[in-house]
C-alpha cells in the first residue's frame, strides 16, 4: 500500500564505542537480521563519527554492496584485494564484498610531516545486497564534487539499466540506485518514483512535499510512491535510494 513513514533522528539506535559515535537507521549491532529489518533493498544506513587515528581494523564481509559517503574529514580504505584509497567529501565509493573480502577503514590520513589530520571523520555507510551471490569482490571510486555543487540530483551509484553511462559508480544490483544532492536554501529536487524509496537528510533541513520538515538525521521511507519535491530550508545534503525490488 502506498505511503510514507518518517523516522526522526532521535528514533535511531545510538551507540558510543569510545572512538566511534554511531547512529543507525536500521538495527545493526548485535545479532539482528538485516534482511528482516530492511526497507526495500536497503539494509544498513549508519551515520558514524570516527575519532582521529581510529577506525575499523581488517574485518570480513560477504555478499554486500557497501557504499561509503564521507561528509567531512577523510577515511582511509584498504582491502585484501589490494585496493586502497582515501575517501573524502564528494568522492563516490563502493565495495562489492562478493564471495568474501577483508577490509579496513580508518581515520588515519597522514600529512607530509607524518602527523595525522586533526579532525574526526563524519561518514554515512549504506548496504544493499547484490542481485547475485558469490561474485568476485571489486572496488570502485570516482570524484563527483563538481556535479554535486551544481545543485541537482546526482546519480552516485547504480545498477539500474537506465543509469548505464550516467552513474558515477556501478552497483551489482540491477534494481537499485543511489542519488545525492547538495542544495542551497530554496533549491529543490524531486524524489524518483519507485516501489521503494529512502531519503536521508545528511545535513541541514529540508521541506518534503507531503511530509513536512526533515532535519539532519531524519529519514523518509517511501513505499509505492515518489515525485515529492524536496526543498532546502537551510544548506542541505540528502541521500535518496531508488529501489525497484524488495527483499523476500
Amino acid at each position: 500500500m502506498p505511503g510514507t513513514v518518517v523516522q526522526r533522528s532521535e528514533e535511531r539506535a545510538h551507540q558510543r564505542y569510545g572512538w566511534l559515535d554511531s547512529h543507525q537507521s536500521f538495527p545493526f549491532a548485535g545479532n539482528f537480521d538485516l534482511a528482516a529489518n530492511a526497507h526495500g533493498l536497503l539494509q544498513v544506513n549508519n551515520e558514524d563519527v570516527v575519532d582521529i587515528g581510529e577506525g575499523f581494523d581488517m574485518h570480513q564481509h560477504r555478499d554486500a554492496e557497501i557504499v561509503t559517503w564521507v561528509l567531512s574529514g577523510t577515511l582511509v580504505h584498504q582491502d585484501s584485494e589490494g585496493n586502497s584509497g582515501v575517501v573524502y567529501p564528494g568522492l563516490a565509493q563502493r565495495m562489492s564484498a562478493g564471495r568474501g573480502i577483508l577490509h579496513a577503514e580508518r581515520n588515519d590520513r597522514r600529512l607530509p610531516d607524518g602527523t595525522r589530520r586533526s579532525e574526526p571523520v563524519h561518514v554515512v555507510q549504506m548496504w544493499i545486497p547484490p542481485d547475485e551471490t558469490g561474485i568476485e569482490p571489486s572496488y570502485q571510486e570516482l570524484p563527483i564534487g563538481d556535479e554535486l555543487d551544481a545543485g541537482g540530483l546526482v546519480v552516485v551509484a547504480s545498477g539500474l539499466p537506465r543509469h548505464r553511462g550516467d552513474a558515477a559508480i556501478g552497483l551489482r544490483n540491477r534494481y537499485a540506485g543511489l542519488h545525492a544532492a547538495r542544495l542551497q536554501p530554496g533549491r529543490s529536487v524531486t524524489v524518483p518514483d519507485a516501489p521503494y524509496g529512502h531519503l536521508f537528510v545528511a545535513r541541514g533541513t529540508v521541506d518534503v512535499e507531503g511530509a513536512g520538515l526533515l532535519d539532519h538525521g531524519d529519514s523518509l521511507r517511501l513505499t509505492g510512491t515518489g515525485g515529492q519535491l524536496v526543498t532546502a530550508v537551510t544548506a542541505a545534503e540528502v541521500l535518496i535510494w531508488e529501489m525497484h525490488a524488495g527483499l523476500r
